[in-house]
Order: structure tokens, then C-alpha cells, then sequence
């Protein structure tokens, strides 16, 4: 009976978080794709930086 004590448990405690949990309004989607499109644009570019170091350096 401990893994049901257990399972139940868990679910329990997922109920409660969905339960505190609120649903972002427009400006808070707005804010993550905002943040989300300049952390994949700095590792677009850092990449892009590696990719021509090491093309200069392979022609040398």
C-alpha cells in the first residue's frame, strides 16, 4: 500500500498546484516570445561568430 499512499500523494499535490496556478494574460505571452526571440537570436548569433572564426581560421 505505499506506492498507492505515494501515487496518491503526488496527485494530490498536483491538484493543488494546478489549482494556485493562474493562466498568463496577453502581456505575459507577449513577455516570454519577447524574451524567448532574443535568447534564440544571441545563440543565432554567437553560433554564427563560431562558424566564421573557425572558416577564417580553416583558410589560413
Amino acid at each position: 500500500m505505499g506506492r498507492l499512499d505515494r501515487l496518491k500523494g503526488f496527485i494530490d499535490q498536483c491538484k493543488r498546484v494546478l489549482i494556485v496556478a493562474n493562466k498568463p494574460d496577453l502581456d505575459e505571452y507577449k513577455s516570454y516570445i519577447k524574451i524567448s526571440a532574443i535568447g534564440i537570436a544571441i545563440i543565432g548569433v554567437i553560433g554564427f561568430a563560431i562558424f566564421m572564426v573557425v572558416q577564417i581560421i580553416g583558410g589560413l
